[in-house]
């Protein structure tokens, strides 16, 4: 359509000075003695992040590296909102057929965890041995290099209807997702909303409730009289440790986003370390360079809408400013779906680990793998395992193969 464009990331000059000025002028807190992780974000790599990314960082390298991806942009318009510029990654398949699948991602993640997987899924899938697809990553609505609402409310529902009408936007009338984080949510969001055009959804996130008797009965008998196994044991420790331990920066998003924000507005370092104790908590020791902590961080810098932006989904989502009734909340998603059949890989390091017959309350499952490593963001850390894990949903023989009419991802 004429109103989708190519876009190329180019950050101006001066906001690569402005940077380099703050990064200058940073004022370091001290640090007790022996401090660890258990604390934050320790000191000493704080300082050789700030260091590497104001004498060794070259943003016009990594920018020119981004810039090899097909990035575009269009106007989305959610009923009752400003229209927003939607800057999203596509690539299409060869293979005619191929399945359309929404990549969506999370906070404090972006359009950048989708890259590895990006060629075995569209490349790799020949249409004969393994299933192609095309792949959508935007950014979404107040993050990366999409633009941001000035309105209140912006949501579940808006986020779940921007999606949706990129999709449909693109010419995909029927497509399936994959995220973890944020786009676990949406795209429950999509399967409560929209069933008619979002047919399954693949997450590595497990977000659900354990079965109740009089919801889910014989779930509810399944969990009671079967043990857990050894990856569910595990699970249930690294859920308690992320609740009693790593939630604060939720509860903070939550209730004050604003306040944040000016920290992360106005401070590279404060946005920083925010970003970066996520990026080394919620991973399974995923060696990260300084290189790719610093593009990392710099998306989140640059973002068109700024950084403070992306943490108010979790005020919208948490709060009914304006009273609609039905509001697609933290628990109205974990309640049961028809329709849209559901896949889930298990990852022991991410933030919520739970037992098969909790994410099973959710809807249709139809996969399910557990993985021996693995975190938060799974197509950045496991590429291979997230890419064998949709293949295999989406593929012949799997659960949700022919789930997109006309589109098996195979030629014949």
């Amino acid at each position: 359509m004429a109103d989708i464009k190519p876009f190329t990331i180019a950050i101006d000059d001066h906001q690569l000075k402005d940077l380099k000025t703050r990064l200058t002028l940073a004022k370091f807190p001290d640090e007790l003695d022996e401090a660890g992780w258990d604390m934050g974000a320790p000191l000493a790599d704080v300082k050789r992040l700030t260091k590497h990314w104001l004498q060794s960082y070259n943003w016009r390298r990594a920018e020119t590296e981004l810039n090899k991806l097909p990035h575009f942009v269009t106007d989305i318009q959610c009923e009752g909102y400003e229209p927003l510029s939607i800057h999203f990654i596509h690539v299409r398949s060869k293979v005619q057929g191929a399945i359309p699948l929404l990549f969506i991602h999370g906070w404090p993640g972006h359009f950048q965890e989708v890259p590895k997987i990006l060629k075995p899924l569209t490349e790799g899938g020949d249409g004969v041995k393994y299933p192609a697809f095309d792949i959508i990553a935007p950014s979404l609505p107040n993050f990366g290099f999409s633009q941001g609402t000035k309105k209140r409310g912006f949501a579940l529902e808006q986020y779940a209807e921007t999606m949706n009408k990129l999709m449909l936007k693109l010419g995909y009338k029927e497509y399936v997702t994959q995220g973890g984080d944020w786009g676990c949510h949406i795209s429950r969001a999509l399967a409560h909303l929209y069933p008619k055009y979002c047919k399954a959804t693949h997450l590595n996130m497990d977000s659900a409730n354990a079965p109740e008797y009089l919801k889910n009965p014989i779930l509810a008998l399944q969990h009671a009289v079967t043990p857990y196994n050894k990856r569910e044991h595990h699970g249930i420790d690294r859920s308690r440790w992320f609740e009693v331990e790593g939630h604060g920066y939720n509860v903070e998003q939550s209730t004050k986003p604003q306040t944040l924000g000016y920290a992360l507005a106005d401070s590279p370092v404060a946005c920083l370390a925010w970003i970066y104790e996520k990026l080394h908590d919620w991973t399974d020791s995923y060696p990260w360079t300084d290189d790719e902590v610093c593009t990392w961080v710099s998306i989140y810098w640059f973002s068109a809408a700024g950084p403070a932006a992306s943490v108010r989904i979790y005020y919208e989502t948490n709060h009914n400013v304006d009273g609609r009734k039905g509001k697609i909340d933290r628990y109205k998603i974990r309640e049961w779906t028809s329709g849209v059949k559901l896949g889930f890989s298990h990852f022991p390091m991410d933030i919520a680990v739970r037992p098969s017959t909790w994410v099973r309350t959710l809807g249709n499952v139809v996969f399910e793998k557990e993985h021996d490593s693995g975190g938060h963001f799974a197509a950045w850390e496991r590429p291979d395992d997230i890419v064998t894990d949709v293949r295999e949903m989406f593929g012949k023989g799997g659960g949700a193969f022919g789930v997109v009419k006309g589109a098996t991802g195979y030629t014949s």
